[in-house]
């Protein structure tokens, strides 16, 4: 059958691997792309599974913190120099500001007027992608970071603390901001191993089980094998899991840990978002 580039493409965007692997793989797999995919990681040529995928499309991220709640949204365009716009940028800022600061919802009918005046003044078309919020209280602390000039990633991090004056120390703001550098950096896929959905776990388990029976070893071995790779493999897609990025001797949930312990009561990373400027969301 004949494979078409563009798979190939997709395939090799979604898993690093090599043209020639990737359109060996979708051959062998008669076109099914999930075949293709599992048989890729199988023969470990795939990369760890990261977070959304290629870009599609231009546009910026827009991070806002309230009292109440906090947000990001993505505001799409065609081009990159759109996305510098300063009207452009005011309109995302605005937008922003109404749902988080006023509780606006993301489909009220008055953003679609100011989307229309936008694109009537810029000529170029435009639209709300997409928004996430966080709910914000007295024992909480959420913290954004929008990367680059840009705005190509934003990152929200909420951290729970046992007494509402820890919020307001310094040290905890400093943890919070860097762990939202952290997942600015890495693009964890989930918070930790429990979030991870079984279908994907078992999935995994059978291309490392695939992988180590390829060794030779006896059947208790490769449980073994399997166990230590799923571990492995989870403190790379797992906020928690992952070494921290100003000191990797240490996991995320170890350093929130440590400074609870420091501070005199409990430090949570309970959530976090993620948001890349075109990235396609399944």
């Amino acid at each position: 059958m004949e494979i078409k580039a563009a798979d190939v493409k997709k395939l090799r965007d979604k898993t690093g691997a090599g043209m020639m692997d990737c359109k060996k793989a979708l051959a062998e797999a008669g076109g099914d792309f999930a075949t293709a995919e599992k048989h890729l990681k199988e023969l470990g040529l795939a990369a760890a599974a990261k977070r959304g995928g290629r870009a599609t499309n231009e546009g910026r991220v827009f991070a806002r913190v309230g009292s109440e709640r906090a947000g990001l949204l993505e505001l799409s365009c065609e081009t990159d120099f759109v996305a510098r716009n300063t009207q452009f940028i005011e309109l995302g800022n605005k937008m922003a500001a109404e749902i988080v600061d006023n509780g606006v919802a993301p489909d009220d009918a008055r953003f679609t007027e100011w989307l229309n005046d936008a694109i009537s003044t810029i000529k170029e078309n435009m639209a709300l992608r997409r928004c996430e919020l966080l709910t914000v209280d007295a024992n909480s602390l959420v913290v954004d970071y929008v990367h680059g000039d840009g705005g190509s990633v934003g990152v929200l991090v909420k951290v729970v603390v046992s007494e509402p004056a820890l919020v307001k120390n310094d040290e905890l703001r400093q943890f919070a901001f860097d762990t939202a550098l952290h997942v600015a950096a890495f693009g964890p896929t989930y918070l930790n191993e429990k979030e991870v959905p079984e279908a994907y776990v078992n999935e995994q388990k059978d291309i490392f089980m695939t992988q180590a029976r390829s060794l030779g070893k006896p059947e208790k071995v490769l449980e073994g094998i399997v166990s230590g790779k799923m571990k492995k493999h989870f403190s790379e897609i797992c906020l928690l899991e992952q070494p921290f990025v100003k000191d990797d001797k240490r996991s995320v949930a170890q350093v929130a840990a440590d400074l609870g312990k420091s501070l005199g009561g409990t430090v949570t990373v309970q959530e976090y978002r993620y948001m890349k400027t075109g990235e396609e969301t399944e």
